[in-house]
């Protein structure tokens, strides 16, 4: 039964491995943005993570997990002789790589993690049928990177402790790497392994050279990541003026988040909003599970009595500090609290499980902002069959205004071709009317000899007067006309609801019965 289960789950992460949802911009810009431009000439935009004078982002943690496969992709491509490989490739390589290291390096930690072998394949499959598992944990976010970190920090921090003979030297390495590369890829790490990790004093006082090996290893990984850091950011620079002058990413990070006034750019939460609603979020039946069983007796439920619970109790509470708190951020939390569970054989529970499950699974991993990718991807061509049916020949370049959206990835447009150049200008939540502004500005009078498009959400009902040829222009708005020229129905914008304005029922029925993402040839109605 757990077999045949688990193997149908397994084909669920595929197919949410494999859609285009776009659950949160950093998954993009701060992976598969930052090596694209690098490596194969696309189009790129790097965030202020990586561009400002104190870059607080590492390329450390990067390199293994985005620029070695596209490095490889290019050879390959290169070796046979084709340029280099299309966009949409590299986008399922990587998602492929992410769903590979879900699969095998999460599934086999939480197996290790449970002790009972009675629970362990019960434990493995309630994991794998959580819909962050099949969302997040396949796409490419340091968030899901760090879950595996966590997990795995764990699995050696109890095989040093338990082992009943000195452990390897290779132990340490490996807990070492872990320790650094976490550390190095989200700052948040240290909050998950910090009251675990403290099972290791005693182990390590009765052997002080086994502690040496330890600290040892982590100096030598860490020097290494910061001089990494410190190469990529300068690149001109020499050895002996990196070493002399390091650029250490993980303490500029630190001190940029511990200012108040920079979290407020990226919005302010309560400090309750993790254990209020992000877990619930995230764990849906199962949290409200774990929450009533500690009104129950014993005092202290079972789930709580180890060190998988500790790491996620107390890298909440840690985390529940800072203001500005994200449910992604508690990621490594969901197979570290699934895996205290025993699964409920109370059938509320299990019909709950599933339907929060489904629901979620679907919304997150399929419609969540699921037009922006196949758009981008659909971009070069619709540009250039469209251009080529105004009439226009000498395929000038074209600009591509994007609004109500999350931020397009630039790589996924490929390499420019000989002929058409496409600017790409994100205008995110603006007002509709300065939108128009800005498209009346951009489109030519009359005679077209640069093309505008405008990607939107086809349940933004403010461009319904702009789409309609038989509705007349108003005195503010210029006269400007849509023409679509595609749509992805896959895609709904849930920053789109609002409901005081419109109430429950019309804002549902916009943004869900006219769900979608469009792209429109935007012209003058020249008369």
């Amino acid at each position: 039964m757990w077999r045949r289960t688990y193997l149908l789950l397994l084909l669920l992460r595929v197919y949410f491995a494999l859609s285009p949802s776009y659950l949160h911009p950093d998954e993009n810009f701060q992976g598969p943005e930052v090596f694209a431009g690098r490596i194969f000439s696309y189009p790129s935009r790097l965030p202020w993570e990586f561009t400002s004078d104190r870059p607080i982002r590492s390329i450390f943690p990067l390199w293994p997990t985005y620029d070695l496969p596209m490095s490889l992709l290019k050879w390959f491509y290169m070796e046979i002789g084709s340029g280099n490989p299309p966009p949409q490739l590299v986008y399922y390589v990587l998602r492929g790589g992410m769903f590979l290291l879900s699969f095998v390096l999460e599934d086999w930690a939480v197996y290790e993690l449970v002790p009972s072998p009675r629970y362990r394949r019960a434990t493995v499959v309630l994991v794998a049928s959580s819909y962050v598992t099949w969302t997040y944990q396949t796409h490419t976010f340091s968030n899901s990177l760090e879950t595996l970190l966590v997990a795995w920090g764990l699995v050696l921090i109890r095989r040093i402790v338990e082992s009943k003979q000195r452990s390897s030297f290779f132990s340490y390495a490996v807990l070492s790497f872990i320790t650094v590369a976490g550390v190095f890829n989200r700052i948040t790490f240290p909050a998950f392994l910090l009251f675990p990790g403290l099972q290791l004093v005693p182990y390590f006082l009765r052997r002080p050279t086994s502690f040496a090996a330890f600290v040892g290893f982590g100096a030598l990984f860490a020097s290494i990541a910061i001089y990494t850091d410190t190469a990529f950011y300068r690149p001109s620079s020499s050895f002996l003026e990196n070493i002399r002058n390091p650029i250490i990413t993980p303490l500029n990070n630190i001190l940029y988040n511990t200012d108040a006034s920079n979290l407020a750019v990226h919005g302010l939460h309560p400090h309750h909003q993790h254990f209020l609603a992000n877990l619930f979020q995230l764990l849906g039946p199962a949290y409200i599970a774990m929450i009533l069983s500690l009104f129950s007796w014993p005092i202290v439920p079972s789930w709580m009595r180890n060190a998988r619970a500790l790491s996620a109790v107390s890298a909440t509470f840690i985390l529940s500090i800072f203001p500005h708190q994200e449910p992604r951020f508690l990621l490594p939390c969901v197979p570290l609290l699934l895996s205290c569970m025993r699964m409920h054989r109370s059938r509320v529970f299990l019909t709950a499980w599933i339907i929060f499950n489904a629901f979620m699974g679907f919304l997150m991993g399929v419609y969540h902002q699921g037009g922006i990718v196949p758009a981008q991807l659909a971009m070069r061509s619709i540009v250039e069959s469209n251009t080529a049916a105004q009439g226009i020949k000498s395929m000038p370049d074209a600009s591509v205004f994007w609004w109500k959206t999350y931020s397009p990835p630039q790589w996924l447009l490929g390499p420019d071709s000989n002929t058409t150049q496409i600017d790409t200008f994100d205008l995110m939540g603006m007002p509709g009317l300065e939108l128009i502004q800005i498209l009346d500005k951009a489109v030519p009078r009359c005679a077209v000899t640069s093309p505008v498009f405008l990607v939107a959400p086809t349940s933004a009902s403010f461009l319904d007067e702009y789409t309609s040829p038989s509705t007349p222009a108003t005195p503010h708005t210029p006269n400007l006309q849509l023409y679509r020229l595609w749509t992805h129905r896959k895609h709904l914008n849930l920053d789109d609801l609002d409901f005081g304005d419109d109430g429950v029922f019309q804002t549902l029925s916009r943004v869900v019965g006219r769900r979608g993402l469009g792209v429109w040839s935007v012209r003058r109605a020249c008369k």
